[in-house]
């Protein structure tokens, strides 16, 4: 498996003109994502959500342990460690996180626009 990038969402993920949001924090899509390939550990998760404080990414990652969407698995042997992975349910979010995230691109300028106008009014 591949490790995660540290660019792997761009800086303004997430962003508050996605008029989206998967799960109960606005980080919660983006950590499924980082899930899609396989099980991560904390240390993994933290390269591509750097700006995300370890205070934060723990309390998003057990609201989505709480919804079902992901599995914390803590091993003792041969060191201690936890990893992360998604549940069926969780899988199911990625097809939905895709389409949304092309839809934002597909109408960045437009919402954008919106948004200006609104706060010009």
């Amino acid at each position: 498996m591949e490790p995660l990038r540290a660019d792997k969402f761009d800086e303004i993920c997430p962003s508050t003109l996605n008029p989206f949001r998967f799960g109960r924090d606005k980080w919660a899509a983006l950590v499924i994502a980082c899930l899609e390939d396989g099980p991560r550990r904390f240390s993994e998760l933290r390269v591509p959500l750097h700006r995300v404080t370890p205070k934060v990414l723990t309390q998003s990652l057990r609201l989505l342990e709480q919804d079902g969407l992901i599995s914390r698995t803590e091993y003792a042997v041969p060191v201690r460690r936890v990893v992360y992975e998604l549940t069926p349910l969780g899988r199911s979010m990625l097809g939905p996180i895709r389409t949304a995230c092309q839809w934002t691109a597909d109408h960045w300028d437009e919402l954008l626009d919106a948004r200006e106008s609104e706060i010009t009014r």
